[in-house]
């Protein structure tokens, strides 16, 4: 299971319901999960890509947006950073508007690989050469469906989509995209073979250079929590009130979150926490209670398979605490039910 995320550690648990609870309840549940785990030191912050090394370890914050537009925030929640994978979901949703759910997830696949997020064994297990869009092969595949004739039209439509996501204009930071950049080897050779495959809609250098402009565009826990929030709005963001993706796309982009949303481990973040959610290896954390709202977090120490450790704990937290993990509730005592070796009346609904 995810580390150190055990139900005995949060001490209340509620059952989920159609709502969040009350503003003041939220923000004092919000509190108390970022003084619990602040002091946490596990963890070490990506070194691959050297403009992410230099982030601080100290770094922690976290925001929850909810569908009625409020929006509550602790710590380091306007601080900015990369979005790097976190980006995934969101791209994926803008080509499920333009090129139908049905028609995304046949050219890119929805399964979920088991295997880490920039496998290329992945690739050439799956006999159809799809994978699904929360791995960086899904991903480029995903990158390269995005309207536009040229990288720069591509990367705009991005800019764009995601802004409207965040109810805000967000820019690529230029520094993170060099670094990346200068150390993508893997990921070019990714594209090569989706390509080889017949698996991209685009040139698969230029691809991947939109795909890394994608992951280095800068956002804040709280633009994840609201960008989060619109998926779990029905595509409507909840501050702006601009309709981004239609219903259709949300329900499908969560499906795929559901069971890929954090690599490898999405079995266990799923047992864990009952939300869709997607990681990214700067820190930052979405994860969204579908018809509730999102919480956004972000703290750069990540563990062994790429996920924030503060985060993952206080979205546990915060899931348990306020009532949001999906699949959480109490047996129903009103009705004839009188147990497994009893009588089961037919009044039970």
């Amino acid at each position: 299971m995810l580390e150190h995320l055990d139900d005995e550690d949060i001490e209340e648990s509620n059952v989920s319901t159609g709502r969040l609870p009350e503003i003041e309840r939220i923000q004092a549940i919000l509190d108390q999960g970022y003084q619990r785990y602040r002091s946490v030191t596990d963890g070490q912050v990506a070194d691959y890509i050297p403009a992410l090394a230099r982030a601080s370890k100290d770094a922690f914050g976290a925001s929850v947006t909810g569908t009625k537009g409020v929006v509550l925030s602790v710590g380091d929640a306007a601080v900015p950073f990369s979005i790097q994978s976190v980006s995934k979901p969101f791209v994926f949703a803008l080509v499920c508007a333009t090129a139908g759910e049905r028609r995304a997830a046949q050219l890119l696949g929805v399964n979920a690989t088991g295997l880490p997020f920039n496998s290329v064994m992945a690739i050439e297990l799956n006999e159809d050469r799809t994978m699904n869009p929360m791995v960086n092969a899904g991903a480029i595949a995903t990158t390269s469906l995005i309207p536009g004739g040229t990288a720069d039209e591509k990367l705009q439509v991005i800019l764009d989509g995601l802004s409207a996501f965040a109810g805000r204009p967000l820019a690529v930071n230029e520094e993170v995209y060099v670094s990346e950049a200068e150390t993508n080897g893997r990921n070019e050779g990714i594209a090569h073979l989706l390509s080889s495959y017949g698996r991209l809609g685009f040139d698969p250098a230029e691809a991947t250079d939109v795909y890394t402009h994608q992951c280095a565009i800068e956002v804040t826990a709280t633009d994840l929590a609201v960008m989060g929030a619109t998926l779990a709005n029905g595509g409507v963001n909840p501050l702006t009130g601009d309709v981004v993706v239609p219903p259709s796309v949300c329900k499908r982009v969560l499906a795929v979150l559901s069971t890929a949303g954090l690599y490898e481990r999405s079995g266990e973040w799923l047992f864990d926490i009952g939300l869709p959610g997607k990681s990214g290896v700067s820190g930052g954390i979405v994860t969204v209670a579908p018809g509730k709202g999102a919480i956004g977090v972000y703290s750069p120490p990540l563990d062994s398979a790429g996920n924030s450790v503060r985060g993952q704990r206080l979205t546990h937290y915060l899931s348990e605490s306020l009532g949001l993990n999906l699949f959480t509730s109490t047996p129903e005592t009103s009705t004839g039910f009188r147990g497994l070796r009893g009588n089961l009346d037919v009044e039970l609904l």
